[in-house]
Order: structure tokens, then sequence, then C-alpha cells
């Protein structure tokens, strides 16, 4: 399932039981926008209004926005030329933005697709948050499943992930009695030291063709780490232009990884309806074997891969192109 607000105020795919930690790790950052809108002459008892008029809407079934839109009247306004430089054309979306963050609506992809923006927004019943979390707790629960997903890992990797700064990052992981790496930066919990002392890396490769958001990157936002030190140089195409590898936070591409080492890069050419890739000077018969397995998966049963829900075969066209010509 889908929570609307995590860590950063991002939507995260999680488990229904973390619900409620990721909507409550999130609600300072989903009240951001109602900052802004408060300088522009909008009030909480004029946004309480809209919600309580936006429920009563959803309460005869999921509506798309411009359904709520019509649905609730005149009890959403526009926010005139000043709002819309803010992001804010009008008032609806601060409703929906404060309900979501107390988990009594959330958002159903129209067509089923998480890739996308095309959404109805529905009752969510049961509240999902219940008897509220408290904040510190849920500071703390949240550093525990990062560095249970992740670890080891760094604090500022757990800063750049949970948008928090490095006194509240530092309070959140103190719980934890997280231990140091030998030599390293790097924590990890306890109770995966032994495991980590005792893990060996395959000796063979192990070939992953994964999305550009996957979580062996975006949660640690530092690809230098998962390079060879020669790869950094490289340079990639990025949304505008050509940029050294090393030297960006996040992927410019899918990517492909090989026993936790970036090796190479791809993208799904729609009109061709194959993968696109170059790797950094590996290829053998098990990479391109991966490679067929994921365009197959991606042909046959997802119909595209992209990047983030805005990416489009007309935006990634300069980087298929600089894929295909890579040497």
């Amino acid at each position: 399932m889908v929570a609307e607000a995590g860590a950063r105020g991002c939507t995260y795919v999680v488990p229904a039981s973390d619900f409620a930690l990721a909507l409550q790790v999130g609600r300072n950052f989903a009240a951001a926008p109602m900052k802004q809108a408060v300088k522009l002459g909008v009030t909480e008892k004029e946004i309480d209004r809209l919600c309580e008029a936006v429920v009563k809407a959803l309460s005869k079934g999921p509506l798309e926005p411009d359904e709520i839109r019509k649905a609730t009247g005149s009890a959403s306004r526009s926010m005139g030329p000043e709002g819309v430089k803010k992001g804010l054309s009008t008032t609806l979306p601060l409703a929906l933005g404060k309900l979501q963050s107390a988990g009594k609506i959330r958002r159903v992809p129209t067509n089923g697709r998480l890739d996308q923006q095309r959404y109805r927004y529905a009752l969510w019943r049961p509240n999902p948050l219940g008897p509220k979390l408290a904040a510190d707790g849920a500071s703390a629960d949240l550093a525990g499943r990062y560095f249970q997903w992740v670890g080891p890992a760094t604090l500022a990797e757990f800063q750049s992930f949970s948008g928090y700064g490095v006194k509240a990052a530092k309070a959140a992981i103190e719980p934890l009695g997280l231990v140091p790496i030998p030599g390293n930066d790097r924590l990890l919990l306890p109770e995966d030291l032994e495991s980590f002392r005792r893990f060996k890396p395959p000796k063979t490769p192990h070939y992953a063709l994964v999305s550009g958001l996957d979580s062996l990157v975006l949660h640690r936002r530092d690809l230098g780490s998962l390079l060879d030190a020669g790869d950094g140089k490289r340079k990639v195409m990025t949304e505008k232009a050509m940029e050294a590898l090393g030297g960006l936070s996040d992927l410019p591409s899918h990517a492909i990884f090989d026993r936790g080492r970036l090796v190479g890069l791809w993208e799904y050419d729609i009109e061709t309806r194959s993968i696109v890739w170059a790797s950094f000077g590996v290829k053998d018969k098990a990479l391109t074997d991966a490679v067929e397995r994921t365009e197959a998966f991606v042909r046959d049963d997802l119909g595209d891969a992209r990047s983030f829900s805005l990416d489009s075969p007309k935006s990634r066209a300069s980087r298929i192109n600089t894929l295909r010509t890579a040497p």
C-alpha cells in the first residue's frame, strides 16, 4: 500500500503496519504549504471548513480532483497570481494535503499504476493513525527501519533520507545503540554486526537491473560509494547536460548492479520495445541474460519503465541516445 507522506514528505510504498509511522514522520513536511498560504491570507478555519466539505463529498465514493472541486463548490477559492507563483493555484490542495497527513483520506491510482499522476481520493477508514504516535518515538522508529533496510550507513545518509537536521538525526539514532564498522564511519544495528562480519561477497557476478529509484541508491544518495574508482569520471546524460557520474547524488537512468556495485545504466525505449543499456567495461552472457529477462518483463507486464511519474518517452530520448553511443 501507499503512504501519502513519509520521510521528507515524499510518497512511499510501505506495509500496512507502517502506515501510522509514515504519516507521523511526514506531518511536519506536509504542513509546509500551509505556512506559505497563511502569508497569502488563507486561514486555518477556512481550510478546516474546506476539509469538512471534502470529507462530505467523498462519503459518496472516491472522486478525482476536478470532481472534488465541483462537489465542494465555493468552499475552495482561487489563490490568484501570487498563489500561482508559490505553486498554490487554489486552496483545495491545502485541504487535501491536510486530510492525507491526518490519515483521513488517501490517493487511489485511477488505472492501478503507481508510476503515473492520475488518481482519485477516497476516505481512509479506519484511520491508520489510530492512537497518535509521539513524534520522538516516530523518529526513533524511522531510524530503526532505515538501518534495518539500508545499514550499514552513515549519519549523513540517514539525514538525507529523513530530512532531519544533525541534532534531530542524532537524537533519533541514539536509542538504537548503533555500532561503527571498524575503520569506517558507517553504522550498523548491534544485532546485525556479526552477520556483517561473516558475510563474504560471491565470487561470480550477480547482475540486477533495478529502477533509478531503487533503495540501494535513493536511501543513501551517494553514488560515489557504489562505484569503482575509475567509473566516477564517466560522463552521463542528466536532465540537462553531460556530467561526471561520481559527482551525482541520484541516478541519471535506471541502474545495473553487480554484487552491490554500479556497473551500468539502462533505459526502456518504448518505440522499439527494448532496453537500451551500457555497461562499464563489463559484458558477458550472464549480463546479457539479465538484460533480456528484464526486457521481457517490462515489455510484457509493465509496458514501460519510467524513472519517475512525469518521465516520458520524449523526456528520456537524450538519455537513450547517449546510452546507444556510449563506449
